[in-house]
């Protein structure tokens, strides 16, 4: 189960704290705090891109959802589908699923739903 936790936080770069708490995913070895666009797989910062983060974001507040070519072009891309768009989409998934897979034994937490799209699956 995708739990949220909030903490707070203060910066010193900027020499300002922070009143509201930042908003954190946590799911076995997977964490992700959506203001920092921060992700952490065991404790190591993963590098995501823009989309790559925005479609696991998207997928993890959403665990038990199915989500579709359209409405995860629609959600993240704020455009019309097309074809290439579906291409699109799995090349994003593709990277992201390598990138939080640091080891074989790592669990796969983006499945796909044959046809119609992609889902977040707990370990």
């Amino acid at each position: 189960m995708v739990s949220i936790a909030d903490t707070g936080v203060s910066s010193s770069k900027h020499n300002w704290q922070q009143d509201t708490p930042l908003t954190e995913i946590r799911e076995g070895d997977l964490y992700i705090c959506l203001e920092q666009r921060l992700v952490l797989v065991r404790e190591q910062e993963i590098t995501l891109t823009v989309k790559e983060f925005d479609i696991l974001v998207l997928l993890m507040m959403n665990p038990k959802r199915v989500f579709t070519y359209e409405l995860i072009m629609d959600l993240v891309w704020d455009e019309d589908y097309t074809y290439y768009s579906r291409k699109a989409i799995n090349n994003h998934v593709c990277n992201l699923r390598k990138k939080l897979k640091l080891r074989p034994e790592d669990p796969d937490y983006i499945k796909s739903v044959t046809g119609i799209g992609y889902k977040f699956s707990s370990p």
